[in-house]
């Protein structure tokens, strides 16, 4: 019996799934520019003719990965603002960005070095700037709910949360197993998110 459609989809979408986590594996251990096409297949147990079947390249399955990235901050943004009270917004940016980052810690840490590309870097440094244009729109977000709390200076309040998460995530990616993340976490929710 031949397969549906919708199948061929789901094998399509889990193969591509498959072929993201072992270049995010190997960006993470060898870095993009050494990571060959060759690597790619190996790292998932395919051939080189297969993963050219879902990406062209490399870069497009890098453009693909920093997509589905963005995708996850995105919805950490639309599930905060879907809920009523700012100080509830603040809590779940907060959970949302730490038990990511707490999840996969070298991830954070592969996009953080893309974040930091130099300029001349023609090939990676579009991609730092979509992550770059996504943090930028984050921010605005935050700065609204701060203005919703009735802070004075909700920018300020919002780019000293920033810094806050931010360092946050940084240590956590950083030093994952000596990180009191429980402890952190709950110290960051009630600055923040009390009134």
């Amino acid at each position: 019996m031949p397969r549906t459609p919708e199948e061929n989809d789901r094998i399509r979408q889990l193969s591509k799934q498959n072929i993201r986590a072992a270049a995010m594996e190997l960006f993470i251990k060898q870095g993009y520019y050494a990571t060959s096409i060759n690597d790619l297949a190996k790292q998932a147990g395919i051939s080189k003719g297969l993963l050219y079947n879902y990406y062209k390249g490399k870069e497009e399955l890098l453009a693909e990965m920093v997509e589905a990235r963005i995708r996850e901050v995105i919805e950490v943004m639309e599930g905060a603002t879907a809920l009523e009270k700012p100080s509830e917004q603040l809590k779940h940016i907060i959970e949302g960005a730490i038990d990511n980052i707490h999840q996969s810690p070298e991830v954070h840490r592969f996009y953080l070095h893309l974040q930091t590309q130099p300029e001349a870097d023609e090939e990676l440094i579009k991609y730092s700037k979509l992550i770059i244009k996504e943090n930028a729109r984050m921010f605005e977000v935050q700065c609204e709910i701060f203005e919703r709390l009735g802070v004075k200076q909700p920018r300020k309040r919002s780019l000293y949360f920033s810094s806050v998460l931010q360092g946050i995530m940084l240590m956590i990616s950083t030093y994952p197993k000596e990180f009191p993340i429980e402890e952190i976490k709950n110290q960051i929710i009630q600055e923040f998110c009390t009134a």
